[in-house]
């Protein structure tokens, strides 16, 4: 049997093949005009940009680059959604040395997730997907980045150190913030570059995408676990889009503190919004939810028997559930508690 350190050196020559850049890039006039200024420290903007390398002989200029991984022969790139996020940049795949257009199949904010494709009829090497509810604290995992700059196919080792983590992160430009569900904690070290990269086992199979470094925090990164990919990928090949079974709900997850600030009556559950803002109602118009008779102001509790909380999310239980599949509610509602059954549609 191989020791770990030969199993580590076979894991990522398997792996290298299949990474891939994002290089992000916008059109001069659009950085001018977003920096509210033709002068960055004293000098003239294209000026300073070309001095560094920026702009290429189409005046676009490189705002970033970032990392993903082939999964399919046919092309097919799994990376981070906010990546990808920005409609107004352009965004080419780097392969062993070569661009490639890409096209933009699903960008998922729920879960960090995006699906790009290659537009080219070649076959490329890619990797396995692994399965993440089989791992284990104290596994060792491997983490691989490609962010186009001087250090590519950057590689560091390290285990996992915690299982089914949550994560807030703050909303940009006034937006509300976002919690996600079910991450992999990493000693690893996982570098702003190196999100969209893979985590891999021994194995060289991929059990998670790498998204987030906690900053001023040493050996702290955090991975989606890549079950969470499959069905994502599954659309993207299927439909060219995402597929999601939803309520037709807006809704805040409930915990200990949100219980305490708002006085409700458990610690769990998803509470449906109130409309605070015009258009913007808790129950939509025409959704399962209120054909069931769900309103605002009501807390969902259970699906199927098994309850919402901190550690199952209600997006991870639908995304359990199948297309016009009926389920079990088990919800609050003015003070009483009910039962309902609600038939899934697309979201």
């Amino acid at each position: 049997m191989f020791s770990e350190y030969y199993q580590t050196i076979k894991a990522v020559r398997k792996a290298l093949p299949a990474m891939v850049g994002i290089l992000v890039e916008k059109h001069l006039q659009q950085v001018r005009e977003e920096l509210g200024s033709d002068v960055v420290q004293g000098i003239p903007l294209y000026t300073y940009l070309n001095k560094a390398g920026l702009i290429d002989e189409k005046g676009m200029v490189k705002v970033s680059g970032c990392s993903g991984f082939l999964v399919s022969p046919q092309g097919y790139i799994l990376t981070n959604r906010h990546i990808v996020e920005d409609g107004d940049s352009s965004y080419t795949i780097i392969w062993q040395n070569k661009k490639y257009p890409c096209r933009i199949l699903i960008r998922d904010k729920i879960t960090d997730i995006a699906v790009l494709k290659i537009e080219d009829n070649q076959k490329f090497p890619y990797l396995k997907l692994g399965d993440s509810s089989s791992l284990v604290l104290g596994q060792t995992v491997i983490a691989i980045g490609n962010a186009l700059s001087e250090f590519e196919n950057t590689v560091s080792r390290g285990i996992i150190s915690g299982l089914s983590r949550r994560l807030k992160t703050s909303g940009e430009g006034g937006n509300s913030s976002q919690e996600f569900y079910g991450l992999i904690q990493t000693d690893a070290a996982i570098n702003p570059g190196n999100s969209g990269g893979p985590l891999i086992n021994l194995k060289g199979e991929v059990i998670g995408i790498n998204t987030a470094v906690i900053l001023g925090v040493e050996n702290m990164g955090f991975a989606i676990p890549i079950n969470q990919a499959k069905k994502i990928l599954q659309d993207a090949v299927k439909y060219g889009k995402l597929h999601r079974p939803s309520l037709g709900i807006r809704y805040y997850l409930i915990d200990e503190k949100l219980q305490r600030q708002h006085h409700l009556p458990f610690s769990y559950g998803a509470f449906i919004i109130y409309e605070t803002v015009p258009g913007q109602k808790g129950v939509l118009p025409g959704s399962p939810a209120e054909q069931a008779g769900l309103r605002e102001g009501d807390i969902i509790l259970e699906i199927d028997g098994r309850k919402i909380d901190k550690n199952v999310s209600l997006v991870h239980l639908l995304d359990e559930c199948s297309l016009d599949e009926r389920v079990k509610i088990k919800y609050w509602s003015k003070g009483k508690i009910k039962e309902t059954e609600i038939r899934i549609k697309e979201e």
